[in-house]
């Protein structure tokens, strides 16, 4: 891969930690590779689809990717590749990260949902009873104004014992809802009651879908785009300060479109649409309880247009500050995580960027700033001990699993189900 980040630099600019002589050296990028395959990655946003999941239409994420960024890609056309032996392969297998967080999503019509949250729960009993060690946690996905949804809340807690719990304020994440289920997080007459709930459970991470809409989202989102953007975050978060509420997305709204006119919009303005909006919560509301996750925000630019990937890190960091900042994929809708780890690992925000928005180093692959969001706030925020947990993780059966298939030639896939989008002049 260290071929493919000197050629983006030369199109990008330098910001990405690559030499000519590690792309020029047999052996000289799988050596830095397996120095770095021990450290701590904790994934937090991760998906596949049940068994009988028929919705083809899913498989649009790879091939509008292909239609409209990478000609070349030669990408899979069945749901087998969102299902999950082929998740387990492509997030333990085939890539560094060592804990991940299965999530949900709601969705008005609910033949369309990936997941029940009493299969996300059945997923961690199996994954954690193969592996002989906590690998895998689960959310709960709540949806206020659908039903009898905090009985669900009540269930959830009481059987399955969710790690922590997945919202979607717009309500349904494909299309406009019709069924009006879209909903604000500082709502005190419906939201409030759950808080209250699950403070009193001791489940206190809430993670909420932001961001991630069309361009012309004033049109086609008519009257629900706004609960996409932070709008109610701040109220929220201020009132539950026992509350981690974690934005996924870090609530970007651009969403399969190349990243080129969105840079060009932080170039002149210093903003990155909504989530600057997010960054600049803590701030505005003496909140220390909010953090931004990175998930398919990061997926759609870090090859796409690194220069922008590095203008998104840099806000978040700034305003959030390194320590709520957390890692996510969105996996395995864009294929195995590990070219996005590379991409983390090299990234560099350039010192132009630097000097003009106030931004500071991320560092090498093992900074301290790297390192943090690529696992330790995480486990801050889920209560996982990081040496304990490698202790077991480094051992136990999905490790082994994994250095016999490496033995025997296995090679990762690298696989994104996405795209390498040249800049435009």
């Amino acid at each position: 891969m260290a071929a493919a980040f000197l050629a983006m630099n030369e199109v990008f600019g330098p910001v990405f930690t690559v030499s000519r002589a590690e792309a020029a050296t047999p052996g000289a990028a799988d050596q830095r590779a397996a120095a770095l395959s021990g450290q701590f990655i904790f994934d937090v946003q991760t998906h596949f689809v049940r068994d009988d999941f028929k919705h083809e239409p899913l498989l649009g994420l790879a091939k509008y990717a292909k239609q409209h960024w990478n000609p070349a890609l030669v990408g899979e056309n069945s749901l087998a590749r969102f299902k999950f032996e082929n998740y387990v392969k492509e997030v333990f297998v085939d890539s560094d990260t060592k804990v991940a967080l299965l999530s949900g999503a709601p969705f008005d019509d609910p033949t369309w949902d990936l997941l029940s949250n009493d299969q996300i729960a059945a997923a961690r009993v199996a994954i954690d009873r193969i592996a002989g060690s906590r690998r895998l946690l689960a959310h709960a996905v709540f949806t206020p104004k659908k039903g009898r949804w905090m009985e669900e809340v009540d269930r959830a807690i009481a059987q399955l014992k969710p790690d922590s719990w997945k919202g979607y304020t717009v309500g349904d994440p494909l299309s406009p809802s019709k069924l009006g289920t879209y909903w604000r997080l500082d709502d005190e007459k419906l939201v409030y009651p759950f808080y209250e709930k699950i403070v009193k459970a001791g489940i206190t991470t809430v993670c909420i879908h932001k961001g991630l809409l069309p361009a012309d989202h004033e049109k086609s989102w008519a009257g629900v785009w706004e609960y996409n953007t932070v709008w109610d975050l701040g109220k929220a978060a201020k009132d539950w300060p026992q509350i981690n509420f974690v934005i996924y997305h870090a609530a970007l709204r651009m969403f399969l479109e190349p990243p080129d006119a969105v840079l060009a919009e932080f170039e002149q303005t210093g903003r990155v649409k909504w989530a600057t909006d997010l960054a600049e919560i803590p701030a505005r509301f003496g909140v220390s309880n909010v953090y931004g996750e990175i998930g398919t925000a990061f997926a759609t630019c870090a090859v796409a247009n690194p220069r922008f990937a590095a203008a998104l890190m840099g806000t978040l960091i700034r305003g959030l500050g390194a320590d709520h900042v957390v890692w996510g994929t969105d996996s395995v809708w864009y294929g195995s995580p590990q070219w996005q780890i590379e991409a983390m690992r090299r990234l560099e925000i350039p010192e132009d960027m630097r000097r003009g928005h106030g931004f500071t180093p991320l560092g090498p692959a093992d900074s301290l700033v790297k390192t943090a969001i690529f696992g330790l706030n995480s486990a801050r925020l889920y209560g996982l001990q990081v040496r304990a947990a490698l202790g077991e993780i480094t051992n136990d059966k999905i490790a082994a699993i994994r250095a016999e298939y490496v033995a025997n030639g296995g090679m990762r896939s690298n696989t994104r189900y996405g795209y390498v989008h040249k800049a435009t002049a």
